[in-house]
């Protein structure tokens, strides 16, 4: 008989980074927030393009260059497309290229807030053992143990102890794996069988409500 409950969570971060840009508004640097709009300037048959900023203090714009002065021949029809209609998740893949950012700026905030899908995909009645499948597209600025901590309703204390102990395992298997971020295709399983909040635990893991 199996033993385990299986859920996944799907997690996307609600915040898209910030960078830091020299505010003409405020006069000093300032965190940029992404506007989710694109500017387009074309010259010929080439393409200059942008992704739009603004001061979260004072709303002072800032461009951030994507490309400039591509041929629109080497542009595919749909990313073209989603280039003159701002598509919401071309946008957002620009907006997390982290890569890309660090090249405009030397200090990128990443706010930890984040929305969780929970799925149960197995619920026997009398599991024991519990096992967290992490989905994500973009990861998270959010550390393994506080992820768990949060939305198990347990302390980041005992999550260390029952992972000294043996009960609580990451697959792939890193070491500190509680300290690092929260990745995607993870497992987390953790053996709850002493456990007397056992299906307290099991109802915060399988309840999108929480989140």
């Amino acid at each position: 008989m199996c033993n385990i409950l299986q859920v996944r969570w799907t997690i996307s971060p609600k915040t898209s980074p910030q960078p830091w840009i020299a505010c003409s508004g405020c006069g000093s640097p300032r965190p940029f927030r992404s506007s989710g709009k694109i500017r387009l300037n074309a010259n010929g048959k080439r393409l200059d393009a942008w992704l739009i900023y603004k001061c979260i203090d004072c709303d002072k714009t800032w461009n951030r260059t994507l490309f400039e002065r591509k041929a629109t021949h080497d542009l595919a029809p749909s990313t073209l497309e989603a280039l003159q209609r701002s598509d919401p998740d071309w946008v957002r893949a620009r907006e997390f290229d982290l890569d890309g950012l660090k090249r405009k700026a030397k200090r990128i905030d990443e706010p930890p807030d984040v929305v969780i899908r929970k799925e149960a995909l197995q619920a026997p009645i009398d599991w024991t053992m519990l096992e967290i499948g992490i989905a994500v597209v973009f990861a998270p600025n959010l550390r393994l143990d506080r992820l768990l901590a949060s939305e198990l309703a347990i302390s980041r204390s005992r999550l260390q102890a029952l992972g000294d102990g043996g009960k609580l395992k990451a697959y792939p298997d890193h070491s500190a794996f509680l300290r690092r971020r929260a990745k995607d295709g993870a497992r987390i399983v953790l053996d709850l069988s002493d456990a007397t909040d056992r299906q307290a635990i099991g109802e915060a893991a399988a309840d999108s409500e929480r989140s």
